[in-house]
């Protein structure tokens, strides 16, 4: 049997990190990959398949700059799954290099196979070549979700498909019904509607993504429905048909919507069926996620849990330093760390970023705020860019003008997101933006242009 200070379960953006951080610490480290190779769902089949996805549905398209050329124009005239896939798979090809490169340099054995755990200290991994136990002082769990599937909505693979199984579809479907109005349902809606599909969204929620800002999402649902999307809110489905012309699919309300193709996008659920919880003295609740605490120890002190397989907010950023907090803090290594100053992306056409309190949560929490507000369109870059409907939000105290939120839509939201995180976290004013100038013609623009809006309005009372 062979021995290690750290093993990590799963080779994701969570796991991948935890193990880089206990090999700099200087420990004996493997790490168990269920699949051929490493990444996880966020290279193989989620973030990254589906962020690639985007870009190439962006460019052939040419979606960006119909605005300044026309709704005519098109980089390639008839776009195909093919297309679509073949970016996908290069640039998944590199990342998976990429990472299998940096574990190796960092002195990671990586194992391939599907664990379970023997007893709360002991693991045995199962693959092609056999059995074989492994222990360790300290375990980190970091295994991921998949989607989850429900009897109401048979997937087949071809027409009736979760989003794993995007690019197995034949060909772009002229109609495509979409269930889920989360992240991952929202981020497809869009993809396919810069395509020319008409999509239809079902969502039993009365709004698209409901912990975001709503001004925001309003925006969003307004450029969906621009681009010929039908929104079914407050709608549940209830049975889904796959016919010789395509799908069907009933809701509760005794609707009928047909299309060519399903996306069921409804929640995701933890990766731990096989990893035999009881037998490390754990469980997981029904969506299979792991409680933890803040510093994402399970109720086993030597066994820490980081990632999507925890829950909220399942985004890949905060996963890595989920893994690094848990390995550091498995280590006794000081650390620190902010979770309400964790940016959030949402690669929506246009993408939405943003960091902090929302309008509603100040309203709740009876915060005394002011918004400043810029356009994309009175900036020289949304002009240049093609994109005049973006719009930068600041949210700050209109007591002591701290910046309390930054809420942004439009192309570049996510890389622009980081200015405002910067002065943000810096405990910085709205003023910051005033007397700082900016690189001209940028949308970093934006920031001054919104701060100036923002303090206008006080100056007014």
């Amino acid at each position: 049997m062979q021995q290690y200070d750290l093993i990590v379960i799963g080779s994701g953006p969570a796991g991948q990190r935890a193990a880089i951080q206990g090999a700099k610490s200087g420990k004996r480290v493997a790490l168990i990959e269920r699949r051929e190779v490493v990444g996880g769902t966020c290279i193989n089949s989620g973030t990254i398949p589906s962020k690639t996805m985007r870009e190439a549905v962006l460019h052939l398209s040419g979606f960006e700059y119909q605005g300044i050329y026309g709704v005519n124009y098109r980089v390639k005239e008839k776009i195909t799954m093919g297309d679509l896939g073949f970016r996908v798979q290069h640039v998944i090809k590199t990342e998976t290099d990429i990472t299998q490169a940096q574990l190796s340099r960092n002195g990671i054995e990586v194992i391939y196979g599907t664990a379970r755990f023997v007893d709360p200290t002991h693991i045995r991994v199962e693959n092609s070549r056999g059995v074989s136990d492994y222990e360790a002082a300290i375990i980190i769990i970091g295994t991921g979700t998949k989607p989850s599937v429900s009897p109401k909505v048979p997937l087949n693979g071809r027409t009736i498909i979760n989003s794993d199984q995007i690019l197995q579809m034949a060909e772009v479907p002229r109609i495509l019904i979409v269930v889920g109005g989360g992240v991952i349902g929202v981020e497809y809606t869009c993809m396919f509607a810069a395509l020319g599909v008409r999509v239809i969204l079902v969502e039993k929620r009365p709004r698209l993504l409901e912990f975001a800002d709503a001004e925001i999402v309003e925006a969003l649902s307004y450029h969906l429905r621009d681009n010929r999307v039908t929104m079914r809110l407050n709608e549940e489905v209830e049975s889904v048909e796959d016919t010789p012309t395509g799908v069907v699919a009933n809701l509760m309300s005794k609707k009928k919507i047909s299309g060519d193709a399903l996306l069921y996008a409804v929640g995701r659920q933890g990766n731990v069926e096989e990893l035999d919880l009881p037998a490390a003295g754990l469980e997981a609740d029904s969506r299979g996620r792991i409680p933890v605490s803040p510093c994402y120890q399970t109720k086993q002190p030597h066994i820490y849990a980081a990632g999507d397989v925890i829950g909220f907010p399942s985004l890949a950023s905060v996963s890595m330093e989920q893994g690094r907090i848990a390995a550091a803090t498995a280590l006794g290594i000081p650390v620190h760390s902010n979770p309400a100053t964790y940016p959030y992306g949402i690669y929506t056409i246009p993408e939405i970023s943003f960091i902090g309190k929302t309008e509603e949560q100040l309203t709740d929490e009876d915060v005394p705020y002011e918004v400043g507000v810029a356009y994309y369109r009175e900036i020289a870059r949304g002009q240049i860019r093609g994109d005049t409907t973006g719009r930068l939000k600041l949210i700050f105290n209109r007591e002591t003008k701290e910046i309390l939120g930054v809420h942004i839509i439009g192309e570049g939201a996510a890389e622009l997101l980081h200015i405002g995180q910067a002065v943000m976290i810096l405990k910085g004013t709205i003023e910051y933006f005033v007397d700082t100038v900016f690189n001209y013609p940028t949308l970093a623009e934006c920031y001054k242009a919104a701060a100036f809006n923002g303090l206008n309005k006080l100056t007014r009372l």
